[in-house]
């Protein structure tokens, strides 16, 4: 068998697509980094 028939046969398992939107991935990221700061900073544990 080769690599390109076993890649073929493989099930997806429902995880993250390889072609997806990465810049929205990366600015979502960011804002909940932001959001959670904000939120830590509000409640004074910092």
């Amino acid at each position: 068998m080769t690599a390109n028939a076993a890649t073929v046969t493989r099930a997806r398992t429902g995880g993250p697509r390889e072609d997806g939107p990465k810049i929205f991935e990366h600015a979502m990221g960011w804002t909940l980094v932001v959001v959670l700061a904000m939120f830590v900073t509000q409640l004074g544990l910092l």
